[in-house]
């Protein structure tokens, strides 16, 4: 079962995260802020992590940052979600390590097929 941790600072964002991710079989871990995010990912080790950009204290841009440059967690694929939707925002979020760039709504075949081709 893939294990997916969910870093957003929205409860609506997360309820509706979760409600998508659970019809389609993943295993969900849920962090509300950038730096208990990153403290979980070390922890957890998940299959691939869901991050918003826009978060109060670490933001989206720098967790993954330091989520793809850490010792034990750079193997982690990050996917980037956010209302953001400027190129300038998708190429920092890739420039800072994350793997797939998507905005805000997304749409749910589309999530959990961005997430397969990263765990392949």
């Amino acid at each position: 079962m893939t294990t997916v941790l969910v870093i957003d600072d929205s409860p609506s964002e997360m309820a509706k995260f979760r409600d998508m991710l659970a019809r389609h079989s993943f295993q969900i871990l849920e962090a509300t802020n950038g730096e208990q995010g990153c403290q979980m990912a070390a922890d957890h080790l998940p299959d691939v992590i869901l991050m918003d950009v826009v978060m109060p204290e670490m933001n989206g841009f720098q967790a993954t940052r330091k989520i793809t440059r850490g010792k034990t967690t750079a193997h982690i694929p990050v996917i980037m979600i956010s209302t953001k939707n400027q190129e300038t925002d998708r190429v920092w979020g890739k420039r800072q390590g994350a793997k797939e760039y998507m905005n805000k709504p997304v749409e749910e075949n589309s999530l959990v097929d961005i997430i397969r081709k990263v765990t392949e």
